[in-house]
């Protein structure tokens, strides 16, 4: 019953970084998923996989699993390098690649 609290990372189908500011914890699975011979869904008698928990800090998510006794483990979130640009950029004559279509 290990639990595992990190921050989301943004989906590639959104632009902005909504529901990625909160911690999550979520409780790992204890056994594998089955698949049903007959109609091919996918599915477990793990009921602690459907917990999903939400707090606004990594430090009230740690307290709250030693405070019930959870054996966790905190992944830390990476930061993604973005290098502003402007769109005229694009443009300029002393570009690195050339621009070409």
């Amino acid at each position: 019953m290990t639990a595992k609290i990190y921050r989301p990372a943004k989906t590639a189908m959104q632009s902005g970084t909504a529901k990625t500011q909160d911690w999550v914890l979520e409780f790992e699975p204890e056994q594998p998923r089955t698949i049903d011979p007959i109609m091919g869904y996918t599915s477990s008698g793990d009921m602690k996989s459907q917990i999903h928990m939400s707090f606004e800090t990594r430090e009230l998510a740690v307290a709250y699993a030693t405070r019930n006794g959870i054996p966790f483990r905190v992944i830390e979130p990476k930061e993604s390098k973005r290098r502003r640009m402007a769109y005229a950029d694009n443009f300029r004559f002393d570009r690195r690649m050339p621009w070409t279509h």
